[in-house]
């Protein structure tokens, strides 16, 4: 699953411009599906409400790990949850180069009791982080397993992200 990740410390360009670089585009944001908002500045810090893998009106997988959802297929609903989470953030700072560190990324899998690679899955968009931030991009990250997530979703993801102050006109 880690096939073609590029050396993270040689990741120097803009992070939108990276996105091109590797094919993808920043979707639209997801819009709540209940009483929250995408994401919250506080202070030099963004809190990314948690995104499922929902890709072009619909969920990319649905069910659980260890059940019908394979490894790889969680991995990529994670990937597509870190997509949606940075379109909230730009949404939120303007640019993705606002970003100075992430922070903390929170992975919720909707899993069997018996399944146990979460850190696996997790990685699908802990790997998309390190590839558009480089260094900037490693965070502390915890993969959960829980009996069921929004919308039948396999994944969820959660970020914390440290910006740049804004600078006051």
């Amino acid at each position: 699953m880690n096939s073609g990740i590029h050396d993270s410390r040689r990741t120097t360009s803009h992070p939108e411009r990276r996105l091109g670089e590797l094919g993808l585009t920043l979707p639209e944001v997801v819009p709540p599906v209940a009483a929250y908002v995408p994401a919250v500045r506080s202070g030099d810090h963004v809190h990314v409400s948690g995104q499922v893998p929902w890709r072009e009106g619909r969920l990319v997988a649905t069910g659980g790990l260890g059940d019908t959802v394979s490894v790889e297929a969680g991995y990529a609903c994670a990937r597509q949850c870190a997509m949606n989470a940075l379109a909230a953030l730009k949404a939120e700072t303007g640019d993705l180069a606002a970003v100075s560190r992430v922070v903390k990324a929170l992975v919720f899998v909707a899993s069997t009791a018996d399944f146990t690679r979460h850190p696996q899955v997790g990685d699908g968009a802990s790997d998309l982080l390190r590839e558009l931030f480089g260094d900037a991009g490693r965070h502390a990250r915890s993969a959960v397993g829980v009996a069921a997530l929004p919308l039948n979703s396999p994944v969820e993801l959660e970020l914390l992200v440290e910006v740049r102050r804004q600078t006051r006109g």
